[in-house]
């Protein structure tokens, strides 16, 4: 292997991202096992999931008072914010997701490869998916539609069926709860995602809304809801242009007391509490020394829709691949419907990129990020004395094989240390000119390749 493919160590700016280049390390060695070893997984689901489905619209955003285009899309610009908030409000006494199956979900992730769940305990609306003693805005109360299911305690039904198929469980959570008081004290009218009150004139509000967090912390933790993986703390923002903090030591001291280890993902803290920083819709253009997953949606959105815009196999699985050769990990999101289904495209999906991942998946798991990261159409990722290369087309919907794939960065140790996975055999090589190597695709291996859209070279370089 050339000097310059050693993995890479290396911090980079990233231009045309939001991710920032600061990481602050936990201290604990326990973390910092969880941490490496959730490094390796690579790959997991997310699940955006709530009353706001039965409208089909984009997830609790519609109620908070800022002028931003997204929330829009259900709102009647003439109904008067109060109204539309306890019209809102009201949907919790039809959630009903009587076809709610964890278990053909977790089925379909499992298929797929996926290593970790990601699911939504309480979005920003603040309703509960999980059965906390501190309100009654949740789908256990005796007010929702779903209260007398046996399964109406979502997030354990849920985290038991995923865990039951060896996939480890993470538990997403909000910190603006914009239904409770002590966030949006109803005393004042809210005025943006943040809380609406001055916390250093009213701190015994403040008090209590970090009392009320820690409590379901501590609900989701103390083992009712089983091992969790990690706990991804979405938008910990307070009030504007002051410096309010939350109370992060508090909160690791429960969940780490309750389940040692736990990573906490407190997006964009740049804290020793932002076990691994959280990329949304976007890849970063270079490898990074710190942990990262970017979130990605397999539709246009995050919740529900009644008309969605899928992603393609070929797209997802060229953002896999982009994202494991930069040394990050992938967290696909699915919306399920208000009746508690998944649409069959995304089973469809699920199902394609698992016959991928049959093939190609060594070349995914436990690798690390390798210099030069991408050459052209092929990304590279690298574990042990190998190399993978992963040759993506331009048009991954359509294109095949090509007769050579050239790769710049490295020469094979011998002639048979070069093969294609999934297929039998080696393959042949040469050295190329101007350094490097060439691998020739034999015409039968082009004509019928052992997966389709993104092929896999295996390199014994040491």
């Amino acid at each position: 292997m050339r000097k310059r493919a050693l993995i890479a160590t290396v911090s980079f700016l990233l231009a045309g991202t939001c991710l920032e280049a600061q990481y602050v390390p936990p201290v604990e060695e326990d973390v910092k096992a969880r941490i490496a070893e959730w490094q390796d997984l690579k790959f997991g689901m997310f699940i955006h999931w709530g009353p706001y489905s039965q409208w089909g619209i984009v997830e609790s955003w519609s109620i908070c008072p800022e002028d931003v285009s997204w929330q829009y899309n259900s709102r009647d610009k003439e109904m008067p914010y109060f109204e539309y908030l306890e019209k809102y409000e009201h949907l919790k006494d039809t959630f009903n997701p009587v076809k709610f199956d964890p278990g053909k979900w977790a089925d379909a992730a499992k298929y797929a490869g996926m290593k970790y769940v990601v699911f939504t305990t309480k979005h920003h609306d603040g309703f509960c998916m999980f059965d906390t003693h501190q309100t009654d805005y949740k789908v256990t109360d005796e007010g929702c539609a779903f209260h007398t299911d046996p399964r109406a305690n979502i997030a354990k039904e849920l985290f038991d069926a995923y865990r039951a198929r060896g996939i480890k469980a993470g538990a997403y959570f909000s910190f603006p709860d914009w239904h409770s008081d002590d966030f949006w004290w109803r005393r004042f009218p809210p005025k943006s995602r943040r809380i609406n009150y001055n916390p250093h004139t009213f701190p015994e509000k403040w008090a209590a809304y970090q009392d009320y967090v820690a409590s379901q912390l501590d609900e989701l933790t103390s083992g009712e809801y089983g091992d969790l993986y990690l706990m991804w703390y979405d938008m910990p923002v307070t009030d504007e242009g002051r410096t309010v903090e939350y109370d992060w030591e508090r909160f690791a001291t429960i969940v780490r007391g309750n389940q040692p280890g736990m990573i906490m993902v407190a997006r964009g803290q740049r804290t020793v509490y932002e076990n691994y920083q959280t990329p949304e819709q976007e890849i970063p253009e270079k490898a990074l020394d710190f942990p990262w997953e970017s979130c990605v949606t397999m539709s246009q959105g995050w919740s529900f829709r009644r008309d969605p815009v899928y992603k393609s196999t070929a797209t997802l699985l060229a953002m896999l691949v982009r994202i494991v050769s930069r040394g990050g990990n992938f967290l696909l999101n699915v919306g399920p419907s208000p009746e508690g289904t998944l649409d069959d495209t995304a089973y469809e999906r699920l199902r394609e990129i698992g016959d991928w991942m049959k093939v190609n998946s060594e070349g995914i798991y436990a690798t690390k990020a390798v210099e030069p990261y991408q050459d052209g159409q092929v990304h590279y990722t690298a574990k042990g004395d190998y190399v993978y290369a992963f040759y993506i087309p331009e048009n991954a919907d359509s294109e095949s094989l090509p007769s050579e794939i050239h790769l710049t960065a490295f020469v094979p140790v011998s002639s048979r240390a070069v093969s294609l996975l999934g297929a039998k055999g080696t393959l042949k090589w040469k050295k190329a000119a101007e350094g490097g190597s060439v691998v020739t695709i034999p015409e039968q291996l082009r004509k019928s390749p052992p997966c389709d859209h993104i092929w896999c070279l295996k390199i014994k370089v040491n």
